[in-house]
């Protein structure tokens, strides 16, 4: 009776041993974006084509005001889970444009911009 219960024992040891390293084996390494860290969302130097080296990351939720931004620029979008981001022509989040789908990104005229919105899901 022992050896049947060691044996049960071992073999749901190597059940959960598996199921642990087959778990953590088909998880996704988060990656930056050209320069942009995953969960945030970048701004590139103007006329910078393609984006290489953000001049602005932004990583909380929220409004986030823009100053001296004029021209053309990549935004690019990394977060992930769904969160979007949107250019508002106001300051503080105002006059917002259409949402940026993670993992997209806009050439925008940041001329007229005064904020961007990274927001929630």
């Amino acid at each position: 009776m022992r050896k049947m219960i060691r044996g049960a024992a071992a073999l749901a040891t190597a059940a959960a041993a598996f199921l642990a390293l087959s778990g953590s084996a088909d998880a996704r390494p988060a990656d930056d974006w050209a320069g942009c860290p995953y969960g945030a969302v970048c701004i590139y130097p103007q006329d910078q084509n393609p984006a290489v080296k953000p001049t602005h990351i932004f990583t909380s939720y929220g409004a986030h005001n823009l100053s001296n931004q004029y021209g053309n620029h990549w935004v690019l979008n990394n977060q992930y889970g769904g969160a979007t981001a949107s250019l508002c022509t106001g300051s503080g989040g105002a006059g917002c444009g259409a949402p940026i789908a993670q993992q997209r990104g806009v050439y925008a005229n940041l001329t007229p911009i005064n904020s961007i919105t990274l927001n929630r899901p």
